[in-house]
C-alpha cells in the first residue's frame, strides 16, 4: 500500500510544478544536427541547436538520442535504432524527431543530407542522402501515440554540381491525408530557403526553444508563436510552416488544462472583417501566426504597401506554386508537368518539371488516371464493316449459344489500339514496399517513387493505397 501512495504523490508534484508526467506516457526523441560536411563548407549552428533541442526536450519528460554529424550509413542505422525503441516503448509513445542540418528537394522528393556525401549530379542524391518519405514510413511503421518531426533543414542548396538545377528549400507534404498522429514542422515554408542565424541557434530553433518552454502551451499554440518569431526575426524573410494530422494533445511541459477548443478556419470573408482597420503590423502578425492561405489572402488584399504587402504577396504565390508542383509530382505524368510548365514557365522548378515531363512521356497511363480529353476522344465504337453490321444469326442449340456467347462479348469491345496510340487496356502496376527499418504495418505514403523505393522503380507511382 505504501508504493501506490509514493507514486500517486509524485504525479500529483509534478502536475502542480508544471512538468510533464512521467506515468501518462512515454516520450522519445531522436536528435540529429549536422555540421561538419566534407564536400562543402560546415554549418556552424546545426551541433548547438542539437545539443540546446537535447537539454529542452530532456527537461520536458523525453528519452533523448542525440547525435551529430552522420554519414547515411551511420544515419540510416540511428533511424532504425531509433523505431525499435520506439516499439519496444509501446503504443503509448510520444516519438519525435529533431534534425538540423542540410535538406534537399530532387525531383520533386525531400532529402535529409548526411556529412559524407560530394553529389557531382541530381542523381547521386538518392544515392547518397536519406529519404525524408523513408523516415516518415519507418516511423509509421511500429504503432506510437503521436509522431513529431521538426526539421531546420530548409538552408540553401550548398553543391555546386546542383544547385542550380534543383528547386529551393523542401517540397511540400502534407501529413493530413497520411496516417493519424504526425506532426511535421518546416523552420520555413516549402519552396523558400532557411537562415542558419548569426547567433549561436538559427532563428528556428531559437524560436522552438523560446515557445516549448512555455508552461500549458499546447504545440499547435507553439508553432504559432515560433512562426511570428521567426518571421519578425528575419524581417520577413522566413517562416516556418507544418502540417499536422495530431489526434491528440500534445505540450512540451505542463498539462491540459482543460477539453482542447476545438480550431473553425475562418473564410476570406471573416479574415477581412477581422483585419479590418487594424494598424499594418498587428494585422502581419495575426496573419503569420494563423499560416493559413485564407489569412493572407484576406492582408493581401487589404494592405498592399509595402513592405509586409508585397511580403504577403510573395508567401501567397509561392504557395501556390508549391501546391501546383506538389500536384504535378503525385499525379507523376507527363501532361501534370506540362500544366505545371504551363502556369509556371519560369520558376526554379522549371529544369526539374521539365526534366520530369520527357521521362513521363511514353510512361503507360492507368485507365483510373487517364480521364482526359485525349483519352475521351480515343474511346468509342470499334471500326465496322463499310456495308453495315450484318445481323447476328441465332444459335441453332443452346451448346452453340454458349460457343459463340464470348466471341459476341469480344466483338462487342473495340480492339486496343497499338503503335503509337494510347493502349486502351487497363494497365496494372505492381508498387513495391518501401524501404523501411522495422516491421512494415499498413501506412500512407506521402509521396513518389524514388529511387529503388516504394514507387517499384526509378521513375515509379505515387500517392496512397
Amino acid at each position: 500500500m505504501v508504493r501506490p501512495v509514493i507514486r500517486n504523490a509524485i504525479v500529483a508534484a509534478a502536475v502542480m510544478l508544471g512538468s510533464p508526467s512521467a506515468w501518462a506516457e512515454s516520450r522519445l526523441a531522436l536528435v540529429i544536427g549536422q555540421s561538419s560536411y566534407r564536400a562543402v563548407a560546415p554549418l556552424p549552428n546545426p551541433v548547438n541547436d542539437a545539443k540546446a533541442m537535447a537539454q529542452m526536450l530532456g527537461d520536458a519528460g523525453f528519452e533523448v538520442q542525440s547525435a551529430t554529424d552522420l554519414s547515411q550509413n551511420d544515419l540510416r542505422a540511428r533511424i532504425a535504432d531509433f523505431a525499435a525503441n520506439v516499439s519496444a516503448k509501446g503504443p503509448d509513445t510520444v516519438a519525435l524527431v529533431f534534425y538540423a542540418g542540410h535538406g534537399l528537394q530532387i525531383d520533386g522528393e525531400n532529402y535529409l543530407v548526411p556529412v559524407d556525401i560530394d553529389p557531382k549530379r541530381e542523381a547521386d542524391i538518392p544515392l547518397q542522402a536519406v529519404r525524408l518519405n523513408d523516415i516518415l514510413n519507418t516511423l509509421t511503421s511500429v504503432p506510437s501515440k503521436s509522431r513529431i518531426i521538426l526539421l531546420d533543414a530548409c538552408r540553401n542548396n550548398p553543391f555546386p554540381a546542383i544547385s542550380k538545377t534543383t528547386g529551393r528549400g523542401l517540397a511540400q507534404i502534407d501529413v493530413k491525408f497520411g496516417t493519424p498522429g504526425t506532426l511535421l514542422s518546416f523552420s520555413t515554408s516549402p519552396g523558400a530557403e532557411a537562415e542558419d542565424g548569426q547567433g549561436g541557434n538559427s532563428p528556428y530553433t531559437t524560436a522552438l526553444l523560446k515557445a516549448g518552454r512555455e508552461p500549458g502551451l499546447s504545440i499547435e499554440d507553439a508553432f504559432k508563436r515560433v512562426r511570428l518569431s521567426v518571421n519578425q526575426a528575419t524581417e520577413g524573410r522566413q517562416t516556418p510552416w507544418e502540417s499536422s494530422s495530431l489526434v491528440n494533445d500534445f505540450r512540451f511541459f505542463g498539462t491540459d488544462a482543460g477539453a482542447k477548443p476545438e480550431v473553425t478556419r475562418k473564410t476570406v470573408d471573416q479574415w477581412r472583417k477581422e483585419l479590418q482597420g487594424k494598424p499594418v503590423q498587428d494585422a502581419n502578425n495575426l496573419i503569420v501566426s494563423d499560416g493559413s492561405v485564407e489569412a493572407y489572402e484576406a492582408f493581401a488584399g487589404l494592405y498592399a504597401e509595402p513592405p509586409l504587402g508585397p511580403q504577403a504577396k510573395e508567401w501567397l504565390d509561392r504557395h501556390y506554386k508549391m501546391v501546383a508542383w506538389h500536384n504535378a509530382v503525385i499525379t507523376n505524368t507527363a501532361p501534370s508537368y506540362r500544366d505545371f510548365l504551363a502556369k509556371y514557365p519560369d520558376s526554379d522548378l522549371t529544369a526539374t518539371a521539365q526534366k520530369l515531363e520527357e521521362r513521363t512521356r511514353n510512361k503507360p497511363v492507368p485507365v483510373a488516371a487517364a480521364n482526359t480529353p485525349t483519352n475521351v476522344a480515343l474511346a468509342g465504337p470499334g471500326p465496322t464493316c463499310p456495308c453495315g453490321t450484318p445481323p447476328a444469326a441465332a444459335p441453332a442449340s443452346k451448346k452453340a449459344e454458349k460457343t459463340t456467347e464470348p466471341a459476341k462479348k469480344r466483338a462487342a469491345s473495340p480492339p486496343p489500339r497499338r503503335g503509337r496510340e494510347i493502349v486502351e487496356e487497363e494497365v496494372i502496376i505492381r508498387r513495391a514496399p518501401p524501404p523501411v527499418y522495422y516491421e512494415p504495418v499498413p501506412r500512407i505514403y506521402y509521396g513518389r517513387g524514388g529511387y529503388g523505393g516504394y514507387g517499384g522503380g526509378n521513375y515509379g507511382g505515387r500517392g496512397r493505397y
